[in-house]
């Protein structure tokens, strides 16, 4: 069930129930700002309805102690009842009183209440008992009765004033509804330009990213699905770039993987009838080995190995298409032989214009398969001598291949160099990858890739020198690890 639900197309797939779309950035990004400005807008109101009720307080100790000097300036009862109830009015009060040394003393009130509910001394008030006292007030239904108590001014030590607790609530919620409209209304604002700056600054960038994966999927072998990368010098700049060269390189890839696939559909279809004229060759080589002309007899062994060499190549063709090298049967072998053979099979025995000097030490032996040897040898030559043919004219006098053997320890060391134009700076970061190589007409770049992977199944390796005049390819193949049972064995046996 599984494997059905990923085969499935992409038209095919499933959809949210409903057939709605996901909830995008945009959307949880307007989700996350609004309670984001609306907190903010909660702590800019608890102080402020704090602040508020504290200056509410302080107003009517002003307005009372205004009163007072009206109301102390008058001699001792000659301020008319109404007069005293006008003014307890305008500064929405019961009672004020005063107190100057040791004597408290109440200069109006009208309709006193049986008694006092709350007590606020303004004068030692904290931060948290404002906060506290304020949404107190706003939580109560009832009118309390407060006496606020509060600096005096001149002599006297302190004034108080008895107050409703019904307008103070009134007026924190009035104060509280407009705090909540500006606090929506700066919310909106603030939300809206946050939005917009995060939208344009990172979900749309985002979306196109989305956009150009979800179309280079659908054909990522378009070139024209790839990304062009903005001027942007932020990370999602760097996501840009790595993303527009990894759909290249993937492209090429697959570009390269389509030439395989058709390299290897062809070769399939001329494998058969390849082999059968090499099996027509081989039995006519074979009578040749019994004619009793001393020249026939020298070549024919070697046309008959060559023949064999070009049936095993042709039979491990399919093999190197899938990326299935056959394993090497290594043995230890001498090197210079193999050398010899290579030099004869690339045909610069008999070529004057190419000077061949094979520098091995004497006994130089080897574990490794030797026809795969032969054939990693046979490569690097033969790129040599196509490197050296490329030269101009004038460059032939210098025309040299030369490959030097040695052992350093249990690892066997072979390089194989020319004194032509070298390799190219653009090539060598994919100089034994498939189809980079090649800088002849027709080639298919395909020896330096065989030569490193039969290198590699020896658990050996393959790579260019540097600073050296033209190409030197330097081969290390290490010797098997002795198994210490079977050398035992060995002497048991001997």
């Amino acid at each position: 069930m599984s494997e059905a639900t990923d085969n499935q197309p992409d038209g095919d797939r499933p959809r949210p129930p409903g057939g709605a779309r996901r909830f995008g950035l945009s959307g949880k990004l307007l989700l996350m700002t609004i309670p984001l400005a609306m907190i903010a807008g909660m702590m800019i109101y608890v102080p402020a309805i704090a602040n508020f009720r504290v200056n509410r307080l302080n107003d009517r100790l002003a307005a009372a102690n205004t009163a007072a000097l009206v109301l102390d300036a008058a001699p001792s009862g000659m301020v008319p009842e109404t007069l005293a109830r006008q003014i307890l009015t305008s500064i929405d009060a019961r009672a004020v009183a005063i107190k100057m040394g040791q004597q408290r003393r109440l200069l109006a009130s009208a309709d006193l209440p049986e008694k006092i509910d709350h007590d606020i001394d303004t004068r030692n008030i904290t931060v948290w008992a404002a906060i506290h006292d304020a949404f107190e007030v706003m939580f109560e239904n009832d009118n309390h009765a407060i006496r606020v108590v509060g600096k005096a001014p001149g002599a006297a030590q302190f004034i108080e004033v008895v107050i409703d607790e019904a307008p103070l609530r009134k007026a924190m919620y009035r104060f509280s509804r407009n705090v909540l409209i500006v606090s929506l209304l700066i919310a909106g604002i603030v939300s809206a330009l946050v939005y917009l700056a995060l939208h344009y600054l990172f979900v749309r960038p985002m979306r196109r990213l989305t956009a150009n994966l979800v179309g280079f999927h659908e054909n990522p072998e378009n070139p024209a699905r790839i990304i062009v990368p903005s001027q942007r010098g932020d990370e999602i700049g760097v996501a840009e770039r790595e993303l527009s060269d990894m759909q290249r390189d993937l492209v090429s890839m697959l570009h390269q993987k389509s030439r395989l696939a058709a390299l290897g559909l062809a070769v399939s279809k001329i494998n058969h009838d390849l082999r059968n004229l090499l099996a027509s060759s081989q039995l006519l080589s074979d009578q040749l080995a019994s004619v009793p002309d001393p020249r026939v007899q020298r070549f024919a062994p070697k046309l008959m190995r060559s023949l064999e060499r070009a049936i095993a190549f042709c039979q491990s063709t399919l093999s190197y298409g899938r990326a299935q090298e056959a394993e090497p049967d290594r043995r230890l072998m001498l090197v210079e032989p193999v050398v010899a053979e290579v030099r004869e099979s690339a045909g610069l025995a008999s070529d004057a214009s190419i000077t061949w000097v094979a520098a091995i030490e004497r006994g130089l032996s080897i574990d490794a398969d030797p026809d795969q040897l032969f054939r990693v040898l046979l490569n690097l030559v033969r790129n040599a001598a196509q490197a050296l043919e490329s030269q101009p004219q004038s460059s032939a006098a210098a025309m040299q291949i030369r490959i030097t053997g040695r052992r350093e320890g249990s690892v066997a060391i072979l390089e194989v160099s020319d004194t032509g134009p070298g390799v190219p700076a653009k090539t060598r970061a994919h100089l034994f990858e498939a189809f980079q190589t090649s800088g002849r007409p027709g080639g298919s770049g395909l020896g330096l890739a065989i030569a490193a992977e039969l290198i590699r199944a020896h658990g050996g390796s393959i790579h260019l020198v540097e600073g050296t005049i033209g190409a030197t390819f330097r081969i290390s193949i290490p010797d098997r690890p002795v198994e210490l049972q079977t050398v035992r064995n060995e002497r048991a046996s001997a």
